[in-house]
């Protein structure tokens, strides 16, 4: 039940790279636009007033857009072409220029950053004006850099940034346990880090009865979705297909199929597939509409999530909104959200560059699930029961409002808080 009606907030969001607007699938385009523009309707339709201030990547872009009852800023702040987002750093001061200019003119009561660089211009447009900043991060350059190594592509202050952020700002929201124990490793009080995890549209994402019913000698069907990065870790599954020749693999994310040839990770994915000889029972479908989701998580048999590690896991929690149970690795966001043993299944992650040895321990969690079709109906339907309880907007809505309620209402921070 959604709590009752708190005071009406004029909310700032600012997400420099991750409009609510964008197409979901590029190399820089997911999880993040999907929360910013859920969140932004639901607070919206709370009776707060929510601006999004996002940045300008296309010349065409009007400069103020309303959509879903709140309103999206398209700032001006670097070139208006695509930039990847760990390139946009030196224009976060022109962003936090922007910022100051309007909220100088009309503050909001409350701001929230979504990713390090939006909270360098929140705090520079905030600056003086006795408004509180949240933080969320996101992703944490700590675990980037641990997990990425020399591959990160972070720029090289990004660590020292974020604890700069962790002190400064009013709270810092996580999504999950595991990004909290994170943010007090970093020096953050324990007083100022709250958890509220991400959301899904359970009335969207529900089962598609009927769909994931076999005939006889068909395969089962292991689905993987998300964005076509190595982090992802499709291609640990495409490799455990070698021992498990009753199975067919989808892979859904990346551009649209049309476009797939020329995507690097999709050409290194087909590549693997035909090494390990599995390439006739391995598709990539690309980009899926979202219309189209939950059909497609109803109808797999089982939902692999095997990132080496995950900030939060949107995928995980759209399965189980479907019905669908979920083999997931043992990393951030998802041990919050796939309960081991009730809602699917925990496997280790593998380390990263750890090469294309066997992967024993994956091939028997998904051959045994695959064997038993009562323990997988069992842990589908608790997985929708998790959805429903846990993870709908507006729990998620009310959960952050009431994270801005106190970072309004408590007393500002003293230089010795600082």
């Amino acid at each position: 039940m959604r709590s009752p009606r708190r005071t009406p907030r004029r909310i700032a969001m600012v997400s420099e790279h991750a409009s609510p607007l964008a197409a979901l699938g590029g190399a820089d385009a997911g999880g993040q636009n999907v929360y910013v523009a859920r969140l932004a309707r639901e607070l919206a339709g709370q009776g707060h007033e929510v601006t999004v201030y996002t940045r300008c990547d296309d010349e065409s872009l009007p400069p103020r857009v309303s959509a879903g009852g709140f309103t999206v800023e398209h700032v001006r702040a670097g070139p208006p072409t695509q930039v990847p987002k760990d390139a946009l750093l030196p224009f976060m001061g022109a962003f936090g220029e922007r910022l100051a200019r309007d909220w100088t003119a009309c503050p909001p009561d409350v701001v929230h950053a979504h990713f390090w660089m939006s909270g360098t211009a929140a705090l520079a447009g905030a600056r003086g004006l006795g408004v509180p900043v949240v933080q969320t991060f996101h992703a944490l350059g700590t675990v980037k850099r641990r997990h990425q190594g020399p591959a990160d592509t972070s720029p090289p202050e990004r660590i020292a940034v974020e604890a700069e952020l962790g002190r400064l700002c009013r709270t810092v929201l996580a999504t999950c346990a595991d990004e909290a124990r994170e943010l007090l490793a970093m020096g953050v009080p324990p007083h100022r880090v709250a958890v509220v995890p991400c959301g899904v549209d359970t009335d969207h994402f529900s089962p598609d009865a009927g769909t994931r019913e076999r005939g006889p000698g068909s395969p089962h069907t292991l689905l993987a979705v998300g964005r076509l990065v190595p982090r992802k870790g499709f291609d640990r599954a495409v490799r455990a297909l070698r021992h498990l020749p009753d199975a067919r693999l989808l892979i859904a994310g990346g551009p649209d199929a049309s476009r797939l040839f020329a995507d690097p990770e999709a050409e290194r994915l087909r590549k693997i597939a035909a090494e390990c000889e599995v390439a006739d029972r391995v598709t990539l479908l690309g980009a899926v509409p979202h219309a189209d989701m939950p059909a497609l998580l109803s109808r797999a048999d089982l939902v692999l999530s095997l990132p080496r590690y995950e900030p939060f896991g949107i995928v995980p929690i759209e399965a189980m909104s479907c019905g669908a149970p979920v083999v997931a690795t043992a990393v951030g966001g998802q041990l919050d959200t796939v309960l081991d043993q009730v809602t699917g299944a925990h496997v280790p992650a593998r380390p990263e560059g750890s090469g294309p040895k066997d992967d024993p321990v994956l091939v028997r969690v998904v051959r045994d699930l695959l064997e038993d079709p009562a323990r997988r109906a069992r842990y589908g339907a608790a997985g929708r029961r998790r959805a429903l309880d846990h993870y709908t907007w507006d729990r998620v809505a009310d959960g952050v409002a009431r994270v801005y309620e106190g970072a309004v209402t408590a007393p500002p921070l003293s230089e010795a808080a600082r």
